[in-house]
């Protein structure tokens, strides 16, 4: 039986006139990356002030690592990077990172411990004594990512992690994103789909305060279920190709040279076996090859669904 570390079901939340979750449903298995994605405004910075138990939902179900969303039950188990963080100017960054430590009930010692751990997790050793005040964007950023991987924390919110970053750093992220993957469950908010593509194995479509699709990212884009391929100027044996496959739709875009195969998976007929038979089809045709893939992109993805 799937444990969720995130369960959410018809979560609402009102400001007044302004209703910014309007019925949310949400789960994240347990040990999973998950990317929330939708448009500003969609309502993701108040649903994660909701699961970090800093807002109270009006109505729904919201159950964050096997109950209710209290801060007190959540503490050391539960950390969050705002998309604005904060920090305190006349702080160096190692004190700023030893007093958060302290703050879950770590010792001193402990917290100094832990307080290296993640100063090199986000390379920041070399700036530990620096006021926070002095630091960049990107520095500050760094930090706020630091402090969220504080501890041992069984779930991670992450908005907007690598916004501001140089691409070295946000490399770095990336994998130290991916090393969690089955130890513990993040979830990353991020405009970047093409990022959060290459690290989140579930996905969630935020729209008007409302989930418009979830799953399994794998799913989402069809990996298992379509295939491309871009054609080079030259023979457009579309027709031919429709013809030649049984049980599978081809479509041709002419302005992107862009064929695509779906077809219903089966044990015998996988993606690779479509793949093989598309292109001997293809080169038998002398049809000239551009380039070739699985699925669709998560950002196609959303746009068809947005």
């Amino acid at each position: 039986m799937t444990t969720y570390a995130l369960d959410l079901a018809a979560v609402h939340k009102r400001f007044g006139s302004v209703h910014a979750l309007r019925g949310v449903d949400l789960r994240a298995p347990a040990g999973s990356i998950l990317a929330l994605i939708g448009p500003n405004g969609a309502g993701k910075t108040t649903l994660f002030s909701v699961v970090c138990g800093f807002l109270r939902a009006d109505a729904g179900r919201v159950e964050i690592l096997g109950g209710a969303p209290d801060p007190s039950r959540l503490k050391g188990r539960l950390g969050a990077l705002p998309q604005d963080a904060l920090l305190g100017r006349e702080l160096t960054v190692r004190e700023h990172l030893h007093f958060l430590a302290q703050l879950q009930g770590m010792a001193s010692a402990e917290a100094q411990r832990d307080t290296d751990r993640v100063l090199d997790l986000v390379d920041l050793r070399d700036l530990a004594q620096r006021r926070a005040g002095a630091l960049s964007h990107g520095q500050v950023k760094r930090v706020g990512v630091a402090q969220a991987f504080l501890g041992a924390p069984e779930l991670i919110l992450l908005d907007e992690p690598t916004a501001g970053l140089d691409p070295r750093h946000a490399h770095d992220l990336r994998q130290a994103i991916l090393a969690q993957r089955g130890k513990r469950t993040v979830v990353v908010s991020s405009h970047n789909l093409q990022e959060l593509e290459q690290i989140c194995d579930q996905a969630a479509f935020l729209d008007q305060g409302k989930t418009v699709a979830s799953g399994d990212v794998a799913a989402m884009t069809a990996q298992d279920a379509e295939i491309f391929v871009i054609l080079a100027p030259g023979p457009e044996p579309h027709a031919e190709l429709q013809r030649h496959l049984q049980g599978a739709e081809v479509t041709w875009d002419p302005q992107r040279r862009l064929l695509r195969v779906a077809f219903h998976p089966t044990p015998e007929r996988d993606a690779e076996s479509v793949i093989t038979e598309v292109l001997s089809h293809l080169l038998a045709t002398r049809a000239r090859i551009s380039g070739l893939g699985k699925g669709r992109s998560l950002e196609q993805r959303y746009l068809e669904v947005s």
